[in-house]
């Protein structure tokens, strides 16, 4: 009989050596299930197979009283669900304790995106005449001309920019390659932070392969990343929280609104499956019907 806590790192190895998954979504993971195994410990559950079905919706049903979302009990629910398949593939228990166990209906939250405007604003407050200012254009024009994710952004190096042939190598969730292509305002933002202010940051850290550094030469952290947008929110006057994910999602919005394929969407993205980016013509006839009422003297 093993226990929880050793199988769980069992787990987490597979997670990251076979799975090959990033940082982010292993840490994820393992967020929710020490929290799981930590209510089955406390129950006096201490190994896989004291597991039943009833512990777990006791589980569930205790982080429901407590307020959690629907959406976050469902991912509580899908980290256990994989946990306990694995568990049941590597012959630690006989029988799976998560079949059947229903998924909480989930009410569609629509992502929250800036107006074109808004990024207009947004790109036009950084000093073009500062290299601080150069490296933040480049980076606030690929962030939203090609909808990549944060992780992705700082995760570039000098040769996954090709700026002259107008396109990015990106390498997404489980190390899976796609290329996305450039458009005028970022070929020309990248050109210039490359030529006339990333020199002077990695000045005393010859060899630096990352794309985007900080001011001391160092490879751009999420953190950092944040903290600027954050920055130049405030600076543009946009009310939301915004995060590079925003960014992202007004990227494929604003690309379905002005008539792209969705397959072509789907791909730029990195979604492995078209329902996620269906979300996108949701978000659009969303904001057509924001326009309407807004606009038309009979809405």
């Amino acid at each position: 009989m093993k226990d929880a806590r050793f199988a769980l790192e069992d787990y987490v190895h597979f997670l990251k050596i076979e799975r090959q998954l990033s940082q982010n979504t292993i840490f994820s993971y393992k967020r929710d299930l020490d929290n799981y195994i930590d209510a089955m410990e406390k129950n006096g559950l201490q190994t896989i197979s004291q597991i039943d079905r009833s512990a777990i919706l006791n589980h569930l049903h205790r982080m429901k009283e407590e307020g959690k979302s629907s959406r976050t009990i469902a991912r509580h629910i899908s980290s256990i669900r994989s946990f306990h398949q694995f568990m049941l593939r590597e012959k630690v228990s006989t029988e799976d304790p998560t079949v059947h166990l229903e998924m909480p209906k989930l009410e569609q939250k629509l992502p929250e995106v800036l107006s074109i405007s808004e990024v207009d604003k947004l790109i036009s407050i950084p000093e073009e005449g500062k290299p601080q200012g150069k490296r933040d254009i480049a980076l606030l024009e690929l962030l939203y001309g090609t909808g990549m994710r944060v992780s992705e952004l700082i995760g570039l190096n000098m040769d996954d920019v090709h700026i002259s042939m107008g396109f990015v190598r990106v390498f997404g969730k489980g190390g899976k390659e796609r290329i996305i292509p450039l458009g005028g305002g970022a070929v020309k933002a990248c050109s210039v932070y490359t030529r006339d202010a990333r020199p002077s940051f990695v000045a005393n850290k010859p060899g630096t392969d990352a794309f985007f550094v900080n001011m001391r030469g160092s490879r751009l952290t999420r953190q950092g990343c944040w903290k600027i947008l954050r920055g130049y929110a405030v600076k543009a006057g946009i009310h939301k929280e915004l995060t590079p994910h925003i960014l992202r999602h007004s990227f494929a919005t604003h690309l379905i609104e002005n008539g792209a394929d969705i397959r072509a969407v789907q791909e730029m993205l990195g979604h492995a499956d078209i329902s996620t980016t269906q979300i996108y013509t949701h978000v659009s006839k969303s904001r057509l019907k924001d326009v309407y009422v807004k606009f038309h003297p009979r809405a």
